[in-house]
């Protein structure tokens, strides 16, 4: 016989179209009726994921909850999922999924007893590779997804998805939809039932959803009826579980190697602030739970794990499927922008706790110093460049100019000053920029001293036959004079860009925040250009002087620093190169000034690696990308590369997720500016055409990259602790200790290879510590993870890609392989 697992929920998104007061209402509401049902109607399972949800009833109709608690001991609720709720699955890192699986096993688990074994993400827009070996690792033998609709890479509607390190996972692509129309339930068994195999099964999502409701009384009857009148197949109520237990032995699995994309491809850039902000708490939270667990275990500071779980659902909950793609009103986006910046704000406070204890022990400073202490949160050598701003002991109101120099154990180290963000125009405010190499998991100290000189140093570089050129011996770059952009950019004597290169591009668009109806954004409409320097003057604010539109604003010996101010319409950007005076990589901040409507800005990088491959991150990975002109998206860094050359261009971001590339040039998608919450309805106009429609992401945004070059094998090695050093930014506070206490040494360092340390905080139940350990090249590795103070040096090897997490008991100074969801 055919067979039909009905699988009865209520999509419930808890922000959308809605905020998520609203969202709590109606969770409650459809929670109360589903718990009618179950009690009316024998046989019938009610299903339903997202800890958030049962949080909400949980807080605001205890006695419902414990009425689903009951249902759920005696099998008529079942707990789906078992995710924290369903977020977008492709800008998260790696560590952000293990997160939403975690605090979902953890809550399902103290409350109700179960744990999950199928993952569901019905409404997410496209799900990346890096998920499979996740949810191997947190309990998961299968997952049911809808998007990509009509995905015709895979081999099957279900299949065997193999993660990158060669986990798999049983994959499930839902037919007809995740919901019904109320009473409509039984229209789409029926038809299901007419399209299977005979001898075969599938499994039938029902309920009305998207806004809640789930089961209906008049569906449920139906429902009834056709089960008591089918001969030809089995109709039962079920669960996502027993679907896959019994379709296991059923069928062999074709085995598909690949992320599922790409699916409205807007949602990689639209609400930028949002995807900025999400960025910014995760490299935050994270960091501040390294600074956090070394100081507990080194000066023993209490470990705040309440704060650090209130600041982690904050995360998880931007994460949510229609928050963090930038598909939701405006309202939400509001609050969503709120919520990160709650989460923010604890992980700011929390870190200056760590700050503080992990500088017991520091000396005192001498007469005329003003310290400088730098926390590197990573475990291996951080080199790179640093900025601090501190106060002189006294404001000087001469004519002349306090020069802060830079030493380190009494040595002199390259610095310079530069403009501090403060416009008083008064010798009283400093920042100070230095290179130096920070040890791994550990305080440094600088010391400023201050020397005097008549004004401050004018910059060396100027203008030749219309360009700026720079070299280190390392690194040429050709600023034109004439464009403001990049026409050559060297390593070692070989060029790897073209000429042009950072033009920002306006790429024609529309209304709807997905885009629903295309993969890839065309056609280019115009750039940006270099303002005439009278209209460059004015957009400065300017008065006492006519400046060129390209000019040397700081150099020293550290870097130089060049400014570009281009426009477009009524829209304006500044674009900053920082070029340094040691190594290769070039650092551009890019400020926007958006008022234009249905377009998108691009940033433009032509390499001459025309037939190179497109690589990003993504979680817990590395996926070639669309070398088309396709919208792709990735996390913290693309690459285009040629193994044929064995060259390389890699460029690290602080916060934006799309991108496309054809013939070598990358193309970084900043923003958009669509409507709110629209998209295609038959052939309607995607806004209303009877007044004013707000747009997304008008006004000043900031964006910051960072270009480099070079062999394929070694760029590779190196780029994703490059970008975790850029996005987890070591703590930098120019601070007096007492001099009191004892000193720390570094924590735990990661000795050999280039593995990353993605978390290091304590278990969610227990006194332990945990360590996750990633490996990002994709080939096999031995790293050793080193704890001197605990006696500790433990060999790891890491296979291509492959997750490890280790439990630390600093009380009995073991450190073992543990489950990553802490069982």
């Amino acid at each position: 016989m055919k067979k039909l697992h009905l699988i009865s929920n209520a999509h419930l998104d808890p922000v959308w179209q809605w905020e998520w007061e609203e969202g709590a209402a109606a969770a409650v509401s459809t929670f109360r009726a589903a718990a009618d049902f179950c009690e009316e109607f024998d046989g019938y399972v009610f299903n339903h994921n997202e800890v958030i949800l049962y949080q909400w009833v949980e807080e605001y109709e205890p006695a419902l909850f414990e009425r689903i608690q009951r249902l759920v001991r005696e099998g008529k609720w079942h707990i789906m999922g078992g995710w924290y709720l369903q977020p977008d699955c492709n800008m998260p890192s790696g560590e952000s999924f293990v997160r939403q699986m975690l605090l979902g096993k953890t809550y399902f688990r103290d409350k109700f007893g179960v744990e999950p074994t199928t993952a569901i993400n019905f409404d997410s827009f496209g799900h990346t590779r890096g998920l499979v070996q996740i949810m191997q690792q947190a309990g998961y033998d299968s997952y049911i997804f809808m998007r990509p609709d009509g995905f015709d890479k895979a081999p099957a509607q279900e299949f065997a998805w193999k993660g990158f390190n060669g986990s798999e996972v049983i994959a499930h692509r839902i037919a007809g939809g995740y919901n019904t129309q109320l009473g409509e339930a039984h229209l789409k068994i029926e038809r299901l039932r007419e399209e299977i195999p005979d001898g075969s099964m599938t499994m039938v999502l029902w309920g009305v959803g998207n806004h809640g409701g789930g089961p209906s009384r008049i569906d449920l009857r139906k429902i009834r009826e056709l089960m008591d009148d089918s001969q030809e197949c089995d109709i039962v109520h079920s669960t996502p579980e027993a679907y896959f237990r019994e379709v296991r032995g059923t069928k062999e699995f074709l085995s598909y190697e690949g992320d599922l994309n790409p699916r409205f491809v807007g949602c990689y850039t639209s609400m930028i602030r949002i995807k900025q902000k999400h960025r910014q708490l995760e490299n935050e939270l994270y960091m501040t739970e390294k600074m956090l667990s070394t100081a507990a275990l080194q000066t023993g500071l209490a470990y705040p794990a309440d704060d650090l779980r209130e600041a982690t659902k904050d995360l998880l909950l931007a994460e949510f499927h229609d928050i963090l793609p930038g598909t939701s009103v405006q309202p939400a986006e509001e609050s969503a922008l709120r919520l990160l910046d709650h989460g923010l704000e604890i992980a700011a406070r929390l870190k200056a706790r760590a700050f503080f204890a992990l500088a017991a022990g520091q000396p005192k400073a001498e007469l005329k110093e003003y310290p400088v202490l730098v926390y590197n949160p990573h475990p291996f050598p951080v080199r790179g460049v640093f900025e601090c701003e501190f106060m002189l002991e006294d404001q000087n109101w001469k004519d002349e100019f306090s020069l802060p120099v830079v030493y380190r154990d009494g040595a002199r180290i390259p610095s310079q000053p530069e403009k501090e963000l403060s416009s008083l125009t008064l010798d009283w405010r400093k920042r100070v920029v230095f290179e130096a190499e920070l040890a791994p998991s550990s305080m440094n100290r600088f010391d400023c001293r201050i020397e005097m000189l008549e004004r401050k140093p004018e910059p060396e570089l100027q203008a030749s036959d219309g360009v700026f050129r720079f070299s280190n011996g390392e690194l040429s770059v050709v600023i034109n004079a004439a464009t403001g952009l990049i026409d050559e950019y060297a390593v070692g004597g070989e060029s790897f860009l073209l000429p042009g290169a950072f033009r920002p591009i306006v790429v024609q668009d529309n209304e709807d925040p997905w885009r629903m109806d295309t993969h890839a954004f065309s056609p280019d409409i115009g750039a940006f250009t270099l303002m005439k320097p009278g209209e460059g003057t004015d957009f400065s604010g300017v008065k006492e002087r006519l400046l060129p539109s390209v000019r040397v604003i700081e150099d020293g010996e550290v870097r130089t620093v060049v400014e570009a101010v281009l426009a477009y319409r009524e829209s304006a950007i500044v674009l900053t190169y920082k070029l340094p005076k040691r190594g290769t990589e070039l650092e551009v901040h890019v400020r926007v000034f958006w008022n234009e409507k249905d377009k998108m800005l691009k940033l433009s990088i032509p390499t001459v690696l025309q037939d190179g491959a497109y690589v990003g991150q993504t979680a817990f990975g590395a996926q070639e990308l669309p070398v088309n002109g396709d919208e792709a998206v990735a996390q913290k860094w693309v690459a285009v590369q040629s193994e044929e050359e064995n060259r390389a261009v890699t460029c690290i971001n602080n916060g934006i997720y799309g991108s496309d590339c054809r013939n070598g040039e990358m193309r970084l998608s900043l923003l958009r500016s669509p409507g709110y919450c629209a998209h295609p309805i038959y052939d309607r106009p995607l806004l209303p055409q009877d007044r004013f429609s707000p747009r997304i992401d008008q006004g000043e945004r900031l964006y910051t990259f960072w270009l480099n070059a070079g062999p394929l094998a070694e760029r590779r090695a190196v780029v994703d602790r490059e970008a975790d050093m850029r996005n987890e930014k070591p703590f930098a506070l120019s601070f007096f200790p007492s001099g009191d206490g004892e000193k720390p040494g570094a924590f735990v360092r990661l000795e050999g290879g280039t593995a990353q340390l993605s978390a290091f905080k304590k278990e969610e139940r227990g006194d332990g510590y945990i360590l996750r350990l990633f490996e990002p090249t994709g080939s096999a590795q031995t790293t050793n993870v080193s704890i001197p103070a605990l006696g500790i040096h433990h060999e790891v090897r890491l296979n291509g890609f492959e997750i490890r997490t280790l439990r630390l008991d600093p009380e009995a100074g073991t450190l073992e392989d543990a489950k990553l969801c802490e069982r």
